[in-house]
């Protein structure tokens, strides 16, 4: 009886041996691609940031147009209809939060569906890195992002009212006539006055303004 259970012991080593080599093959396979799929989410960290970062730089382009038009209410109509736009894309921006996250920006885009907004394509600093799996250790993750500028707010014009008539004796040529309000913003339940003598007092814009994700 010894002489067959050794026989036996020398049948089942090398079958042990093999099952030994699969699952440690499995094993190094499964790491190779959680190395990657880690590599791409970085990656794509990277470039969510760095399209944020160019669509608030977009955003910000056109706080000085603003400013210069705040009290004409035909172009606040514009803006809300999305007719006005930042001619700034923020691709710079995009850039420096790519570079900040360990990517480099390999594309920059306004989007051209109707929508304000910018994609971004970056690709990773690091390699994946060498593995069981031929030829990885040279690629870069790469990967797209899209952000976009919503205008939060609605905006209600003034009622047209009559100036009063000039001319009159009592009148004082020096006063400096009072403009009125184009209009007040509504945002979030929030109301805005608009007064011409405390433009100060405007919202900023990132409360005028939403920047977000969306889909490419």
């Amino acid at each position: 009886m010894t002489p067959s259970l050794h026989g036996d012991s020398g049948q089942a080593a090398p079958l042990y041996i093999a099952a030994v080599v699969g699952l440690l093959f499995l094993a190094l396979m499964f790491f190779a691609f959680g190395q990657a799929d880690i590599r791409r989410n970085e990656t794509q960290t990277a470039a969510d940031a760095a399209a944020l970062a160019a669509a608030k730089d977009s955003r910000d382009g056109l706080e000085e147009d603003l400013h210069l038009n705040i009290l004409d209410p035909d172009w606040l109509k514009n803006l809300v209809d999305g007719v006005v736009r930042s001619p700034e894309v923020g691709c710079a921006e995009a850039s420096r939060f790519a570079a900040e996250n360990d990517a480099q920006s390999i594309g920059c885009f306004p989007l051209s569906d109707g929508r304000w907004g910018v994609t971004v394509k970056v690709k990773s600093e690091k390699p994946v890195g060498k593995s069981i799996v031929e030829g990885t250790e040279g690629q870069h993750a790469e990967t797209t992002a899209t952000a976009v500028v919503e205008f939060r707010c609605v905006f209600e014009p003034s009622e047209a009212t009559e100036k009063p008539p000039t001319g009159g004796e009592d009148e004082d040529p020096e006063e400096e006539e009072e403009k009125p309000s184009p209009g007040q913003f509504f945002c979030d339940g929030e109301k805005w006055v608009i007064d011409p003598m405390r433009l100060d007092l405007l919202p900023d814009m990132a409360d005028l303004f939403d920047v977000r994700l969306a889909e490419d």
